[in-house]
Parts: C-alpha cells; structure tokens; sequence
C-alpha cells in the first residue's frame, strides 16, 4: 500500500506547531505574567525556571517554517503575503524576547527596562500568533497559486479574539509551569493567576468555537452534521473534562496536574482545527494534496526528518529530564 506523503508531511508539520505550541507556549506565558510579580527576586526565579530549555523549544518554530517552505511551497508563497504584517512582528518580539531575557541578567540598575522588553516582546509574539491563527481561519483569498487579498484582511474582530486567547491561554501556561516549579507565597500567587487565566482561557474557547462554524460552510458542516458531528463532539467533552481537571489541580493543591491539564486544552484545540481543515490545509483554497511538493522531494525529505525529529525529541526529553523538579531559590541558571 502507497505511503500518502502529503498527509504523512502534513502531520509532520502539525506536530512541530503543536510542540511549539505548548513548549514556547508557558515560557511566552512566563514573560506575559512579569508584571504580576514586581519584584526582582521573583522574577529571577521564574527565568531560571525556563533559562535551560526556553531557546530548545524554538527549535520547532524552525522545523514547522522549513518544513512549511521545503513541502508546501504554494502555502509557504500564499499564505505568508497575507500575514507579513502579524508574522514579521512575532518575530521582532520573540528576537526582542531572547535579548531581553539575556541582558536583564547583565545590569541590577537598569534590569527593569529588560523586564519591560521581556513582557513586551512576549505579549507580541502570543498576540501575532494567534492573529495569524485567526486569519488562517477565516479564510485567505487565493487566485492561481497567488494571493489576491488586501493588506489588512488579516485584522478583523475573529483575529483580535484569536490573539487574547492564545494570550490568555500563553498566560494559563505559565502560571501552570510556575505553579509546578516554584514553591511558597511565588507558588501561590501563581496558582491564584492560574484560576483567572483558565476561566478566560475557558471563556475564548468557547467564543472562538461557536464562532467559527458560521465563517465558513465548511466548519459548520463537519461539526454539526452527521456522522463527523459524532465525533466532533468528543472534542469540546473533552475540553470540559481538561477544564474540570484544571480547576480540580489547582484547588487541591496538586502540581504537575494543573499544566497537563492547561496543556490538554490546547491539544484539544489543536485537534479541533485539523478536524475543521482536513482536507484543506489553506481553508477552503487548497487542500493537502494540491499544495505539496513533488512525491521524489517529499521521500528524499522524509528520511532526513526520520534521522532529526527523533534526535529533537531525544535531546528535549534529556533536557528536561535534568532540570526537573522545583527551582532552589538559592541556585540558578545564571
């Protein structure tokens, strides 16, 4: 039986976004979260928390970009015109970010104009990140291979609500991870934050959800009619179970079960997007099939990403593996 490469190719690139997602995800929400905490010594505890893994999980930001350039060209050529605008300043913030990140730990006096950056720079990079996502819904106009919208198509209300949720729920994330890693009165504060940026998360989910069905006839019919509607409806039970779970960790004074279950409703999220798109991976303009690469360029591709995903995925896992468990106050990173 034939391998289906553009699918097998399309997962591939899934995947890299979904890690990217949830990886960069609670460091962004990290920066995010800075001006809750004021003071210096907590905010060096909540740097040293990510400093040894933070730059690793862009990795997948490289590989799904490349991946996307290497076998979707046609994606890669129509989608990114419409987005310049929000890509290209999700990139200046996540630069910014890295800078900052590194010079607050270079000056005491003037640290609080990094910390500044450091906020700033990963507001930006949540909030273009999901105005893009919310773009790429709404539908991207495409006429032979090319795009054929305006400069701003990409700014609507959707995209605006799109980006305060990937914020918000950038900010769950961090306060899941800080609720993990720290311990005392920054550990509690961290918990109490969670509380507030789940309910939010919850709430822009929802919102996002009911929605996007009535943007475009192909979402409403693969969730409302039968049979995908049967198992469409699995996805939002089981984000009300992941939110229960949130709200259950947080209130019993669990740790590690808090984040997974933050974690849980972007998966789920992730996984109600592809349910939405499939076929098409620019809705409703291009399917999978017709944006791919040659078949000879997607196999010699195939084997490299068979010898360096799990070589990624080996070295993240290490990483992660050393610097478990919570953060001494009295060592750091830095």
């Amino acid at each position: 039986m034939p391998i289906d490469l553009p699918t097998v190719w399309a997962g591939i690139i899934a995947f890299a976004v979904l890690a990217y997602v949830v990886l960069d995800g609670f460091d962004l929400g990290i920066g995010i979260l800075f001006p809750f905490f004021p003071e210096r010594t907590n905010r060096d505890l909540m740097t040293n928390s990510i400093a040894p893994v933070w730059d690793g999980n862009e990795t997948w930001l490289v590989l799904g970009g490349g991946g996307l350039l290497a076998v979707f060209p046609v994606v890669y050529a129509t989608v990114l015109p419409a987005l310049y605008m929000p890509i290209i300043a999700m990139l200046l913030g996540l630069v910014f970010r890295g800078v900052a990140f590194e010079f607050r730990w270079r000056t005491a006096r003037g640290s609080i104009y990094w910390d500044v950056g450091f906020w700033l720079g990963s507001t930006i990079a949540a909030f273009t990140q999901g105005l893009a996502l919310g773009a790429l819904v709404q539908g991207i106009t495409i006429v032979d291979n090319a795009y054929a919208g305006g400069w701003w198509d990409w700014l609507t209300p959707f995209s605006i609500i799109c980006g305060l949720a990937v914020t918000v729920g950038y900010a769950l994330l961090g306060a899941t991870w800080l609720n993990l890693k720290m311990t005392g009165e920054l550990q509690e504060r961290s918990r109490r934050l969670a509380l507030w940026t789940g309910v939010g998360t919850m709430a822009l989910i929802g919102v996002v959800s009911l929605w996007s069905p009535f943007i475009d006839e192909i979402y409403f019919e693969r969730w409302f009619q039968w049979p995908t509607a049967f198992f469409s409806a699995f996805v939002p039970t089981l984000l009300a179970a992941c939110g229960f779970a949130l709200w259950h960790g947080l209130t019993h004074d669990k740790h590690l079960q808090p984040f997974l279950a933050a974690l849980g409703l972007f998966v789920l999220s992730f996984i109600g997007l592809g349910i939405s798109f499939y076929p098409y991976i620019v809705p409703g303009a291009l399917t999978i099939a017709e944006a791919a690469a040659p078949e000879s360029s997607l196999m010699f591709l195939l084997v490299g990403a068979s010898v360096l995903i799990p070589i990624i995925l080996a070295y993240t896992g290490y990483a992660y593996w050393v610097f478990r468990g919570k953060i001494d106050p009295e060592e750091g990173y830095h």
